[in-house]
């Protein structure tokens, strides 16, 4: 009789610990998703991208691209450069009254820049007419984006590579730019339309 309920006991501890060893299991994988999915926010993050898929649609721009110029200039957070570019996406408001000028708006105001939806239509607008410009040469597009369209006719324009790139700074930030865009395409493709 002791044999068995010592046995009953064992068998209950054991079932007790595998019961317990699998809600453990259970919580510490349903927290490693959460965990991944922090670590995704700080080290890639994406907001806005009802914005950014409607803009991509519009303009004809890939919404991977749009995502990781975002990143490479703001991080995603509305700031204010030392130079006067503002917002997501990091418009001077020189370019913001050009792309106005081409776009044919005539009601655009500085501080538009700070809302998201402005600033992501209107940097948008101006990868898709650098892409025009070079024909479509993402390499060409992003250094305009950068160092400004006029250095990148001098240096090539739609025949560009990265390795022309002379600037190391733009060289760097179109590498990281393109880098960016794989990964967004990869860890975000349902949320940028995919």
């Amino acid at each position: 009789m002791k044999r068995r309920a010592r046995r009953r006991r064992r068998r209950l501890l054991v079932g007790g610990a595998a019961v317990a060893a699998g809600i453990a299991v259970g919580v510490a994988l349903g927290l490693v998703g959460r965990f991944g999915d922090v670590i995704q926010e700080l080290t890639l993050p994406l907001r806005h991208e009802d914005i950014i898929r409607q803009q991509a649609a519009d303009k004809h721009v890939d919404a991977s691209l749009i995502a990781a110029v975002i990143y490479a200039e703001s991080r995603f957070e509305d700031q204010t450069s030392k130079a006067g570019a503002r917002g997501l996406m990091q418009i001077t408001p020189a370019t913001a009254n050009e792309i106005e000028r081409l776009s044919g708006g005539t009601t655009f105001k500085l501080a538009d820049l700070s809302d998201p939806d402005v600033n992501i239509r209107y940097g948008s607008f101006y990868l898709r007419e650098l892409l025009a410009r070079y024909d479509g040469n993402e390499v060409a597009a992003v250094a305009a984006y950068n160092a400004g369209p006029t250095r990148v006719d001098s240096w090539g324009g739609s025949d560009l590579t990265i390795d022309e790139i002379p600037l190391d700074e733009t060289r760097g930030y179109v590498a990281d730019v393109l880098d960016k865009q794989g990964v967004y395409r990869e860890k975000y493709a349902k949320e940028l339309g995919y």
